[in-house]
């Protein structure tokens, strides 16, 4: 009402109209063709006025602290501790997940269909073991599934980070919650959902391709796939973290494909490798998970067969073609679930340290 009584004020100004929209109003009588027609100057008006006065005065009480006034002081940055941000944060990314079938419902049905290929590309292959074909064909279809499974998970999950980073800038600016909070809470959620997609695919290959039945290598074989998902997705987080865009993290990406397909110990088996380049060989992760894959599946099984023309067993073709020792699986678990932690440890370093934001 005191912006109305001002304007009203100004000579020549019309009075507002019953029941009028008092903001089309001012609108209207402060347009450049209002202060033609009035030859008023509304600027200029205002500044000799005494609100203006009033205005500014009251500016500078409100801006000079009292005497014996301190500065806000907060014993942390934020409202809630660290733990109820994470549980908020997961809550959140549960509910996303939930509402983004074109990300999770795909991914499933895409591990059900390629289960599916693999176990009818190798039906019943898994105890037909009688040279080093035979082994090759198994050892064949775990690099496929691999690499197959694990590029899709990665190459899937670049642009849903890279959507979810934008509100995460947002929002840890508003100072919602810190960029820990959220970078654990994003890990947590994909652990249910990878998880069933290795187990619809150990579910579905296992028993089609016809490996050795024992629980023990069951787990195994699941343990290896699962961390295999896990490494692969994290990586994708870690590599939109790292860039500005989820396009230019989708070519830095292809370059870890290639590592990890050159140096997965199956195009060129360990013990082939030169040793200025084995050193890649240790650090690329599809190496471990075939490691761990092949050796618990077949660095036991001392069945004879004929390799080369010469008689041997499965598992020692297995240690000395492919340097894969059943008695290091110990190692291999570690260093399989090394990998996970390692990714998810930087994406969360980079999401709080990076900020591509351009505001």
């Amino acid at each position: 009402s005191k912006v109305i009584e001002y304007f009203q004020s100004i000579p020549g100004v019309p009075d507002i109209r019953d029941n009028y929209n008092p903001a089309t109003w001012m609108l209207e009588v402060t347009s450049p063709s209002a202060e033609i027609e009035l030859g008023v100057d509304f600027a200029e008006f205002y500044h000799n006025s005494v609100a203006y006065k009033n205005n500014e005065g009251l500016v500078q009480q409100l801006s000079t602290p009292p005497p014996g006034s301190k500065d806000l002081h907060f014993e942390s940055r934020f409202s809630r501790s660290i733990w109820d941000q994470y549980k908020s944060c997961l809550w959140k990314q549960h509910l996303s997940y939930w509402r983004s079938p074109s990300y999770n419902l795909v991914r499933l049905i895409f591990a059900i269909l390629s289960s599916l290929i693999f176990g009818l590309l190798f039906w019943k292959q898994g105890k037909r073991i009688e040279n080093q074909q035979s082994l090759f064909t198994i050892f064949g279809s775990m690099f496929a599934a691999v690499i197959f499974l694990g590029i899709n998970n990665c190459s899937n999950v670049l642009p849903y980070i890279a959507t979810e980073r934008t509100v995460v800038y947002r929002e840890r600016f508003a100072g919602m919650y810190s960029s820990w909070a959220y970078c654990f809470a994003q890990v947590s959620v994909e652990f249910p959902y990878l998880f069933s997609v290795t187990l619809i695919f150990t579910v579905i290959t296992y028993p089609m391709i016809g490996y050795y039945w024992s629980a023990y290598k069951v787990f195994w074989y699941f343990y290896a796939m699962f961390c295999t998902l896990l490494y692969f997705n994290y990586l994708g987080m870690m590599l939109v973290a790292l860039t500005p865009n989820f396009q230019l993290a989708a070519i830095i990406s292809s370059a870890f494909y290639s590592m990890f397909n050159l140096f997965s110990g199956f195009l060129i088996p360990q013990p082939h490798i030169p040793k200025w380049w084995l050193w890649l060989y240790y650090i690329c992760p599809t190496s471990w998970t075939l490691h761990g894959l092949l050796s618990s599946q077949y660095g036991d099984i001392q069945q004879p067969i004929n390799v080369f023309g010469e008689s041997t067993t499965v598992a020692s073709f297995v240690e000395d073609y492919f340097g894969f020792r059943h008695d290091q699986l110990g190692i291999v678990a570690f260093v399989l679930i090394l990998f996970p932690l390692t990714f998810a440890s930087l994406f969360a370093y980079f999401i709080q340290k990076l900020n591509f934001q351009r505001r």
